[in-house]
């Protein structure tokens, strides 16, 4: 799946204060903001087939204004969802990949020094709020929770994001959309979200699709023949069936497409669930031999 929407990092940060100090004025500041916000637009349709409503749910949520939590497993389709529902929304999409050293200064913005002058740059959640983006905050628990905090305000009726270090709250514009996600098959103690999170926001369950929805993406993404994508969804379910006998997590959609996209290039079957499915979703060698059996007896 190739990525359509941009994500926030730091090499934004170092660009933007290199834009903020090309420029005089503030009219001009504005004017760059305005721009800057553009290159999260989604320029082409992604990909994605609906299972449940989902689509219907996430629009009526973003014309209510009301933020919205998806869960579900790895590789089930949360990312395209929300890349999708920005394209059909025409809302820019700013997209967090959150991680443990995530600061509420890396979501809201920083001062940074160059020469002798101090500038303002705005993080990724204030560029959503001012200009109406959807922010994804794609696996919110891996964020410490002093960050996650941050988002409170945002996520209830009052829309506000306190911006301490210059001392301003920031209401944010109507198209303004909050989307988190996270898997809660890995939840732990202390990986989980607050119950103060979660209940500031709608949820959309997400899970493998049906047999015939998961086997219509893989022909598509992989561009393998009707026969082949089928196999491979066959495949996939006998794999996640072996969750009741050891196994941590059951193979994504996304590992069956780059299964079928190898195949398509000319590797072999085996080789290519080998590479593809086997090996990244488990390091027991047993466990292995029993999913290349699977290949055996469904692909080759």
């Amino acid at each position: 799946m190739n990525a359509v929407s941009g994500a926030y990092n730091a090499a934004h940060l170092d660009r933007d204060a290199k834009n903020w100090m090309s420029r005089t004025g503030d009219q001009a500041q504005a004017k760059g903001r305005e721009l800057e916000i553009d290159q999260y637009r989604v320029q082409q349709e992604p990909y994605y087939a609906e299972v449940n409503g989902e689509i219907n749910l996430f629009t009526i949520a973003a014309q209510s204004r009301m933020p919205v939590m998806l869960k579900g497993p790895t590789g089930c389709g949360k990312t395209r969802f929300v890349q999708h529902m920005a394209y059909r929304l025409k809302r820019p999409l700013i997209t967090v990949a959150c991680h443990e050293d995530l600061t509420a200064s890396d979501l809201v913005g920083r001062y940074l020094l160059r020469g002798q002058e101090t500038f303002w740059v705005d993080g990724p959640l204030t560029l959503g709020v001012k200009h109406g983006g959807i922010v994804y905050l794609d696996e919110i628990v891996e964020a410490r929770k002093d960050t996650t905090v941050i988002i409170h305000p945002l996520s209830d009726d009052r829309r506000l994001l306190p911006i301490e270090k210059k001392g301003q709250v920031i209401e944010a514009v109507d198209e303004f959309m909050l989307v988190i996600s996270y898997n809660p098959g890995y939840q732990s103690v202390l990986k989980d979200l607050k119950q103060s999170t979660k209940q500031r926001f709608m949820a959309i369950e997400f899970g493998y699709p049906p047999r015939e929805i998961e086997a219509r993406v893989i022909e598509h993404e992989a561009r393998v023949d009707k026969e082949t994508a089928q196999r491979l969804v066959k495949l996939g379910e006998k794999v996640r069936n072996l969750r009741n006998h050891g196994l941590e997590e059951g193979v994504s959609t996304r590992l069956l497409i780059y299964a079928g996209d190898l195949i398509r290039q000319g590797v072999s079957p085996t080789r290519a669930c080998e590479a593809a499915v086997a090996r990244p979703i488990t390091d027991d060698p047993d466990m292995q031999r029993s999913i290349q059996e699977l290949v055996k007896a469904i692909i080759s």
